[in-house]
């Protein structure tokens, strides 16, 4: 039964200091980890890539710096399901159709599992039929008012996800 841990918006170092414990204990338990976007710092990418053992799906967006070397949308299969997985950049009028929209387009299985950002708030939910996560802000990044992740478990190809906070 692979785990996944998927978390965001560690804004490391303009908001927080540093990934908490528990989360990074979470990483490391991870068979693989997601983090969709705004790490902030080269220094907070790769301690999350440590963290997770170099079993990391990533993307950047609006706070990371330009030389991270991943891209705004990326995908991972895990057990037969498909993560796609980006940050929502944007308004937050409109975040959950322009993650569907860009999950459509990057993922080609019919039924991926979008993983996005952005908000800082805990997102699980279906939106035109596509089931939309953000984990929040590892971190407790302001607006969050404290730090979330969640925890997926793939059986058979089916999902279970669980969120964690401190």
């Amino acid at each position: 039964m692979p785990r996944v841990a998927i978390i965001s918006d560690t804004h490391i170092p303009s908001r927080e200091r540093a990934v908490p414990d528990w989360i990074g204990d979470e990483l490391e338990r991870a068979d693989h980890a997601i983090h969709a976007g705004d790490f902030d710092s080269q220094r907070a990418y790769d301690r999350i890539e440590a963290l997770a053992n170099g079993n990391l799906t990533a993307v950047r967006e609006n706070t990371d710096p330009p030389t991270l070397e991943v891209s705004h949308a990326d995908t991972l299969e895990v057990g037969g399901v498909t993560f796609a997985v980006t940050h929502g950049s944007g308004s937050s009028s409109g975040w959950a159709r322009r993650v569907v929209e860009t999950t459509r387009a990057k993922a080609a299985t019919a039924e991926p599992v979008a993983v996005a950002g952005h908000t800082h708030e805990v997102v699980d939910t279906t939106v035109e039929g596509v089931r939309v996560l953000n984990p929040g802000s590892a971190t407790g990044a302001a607006p969050a008012d404290r730090a979330t992740m969640y925890v997926a478990t793939v059986t058979d190809g089916t999902l279970a996800v669980e969120v964690r906070t401190e």
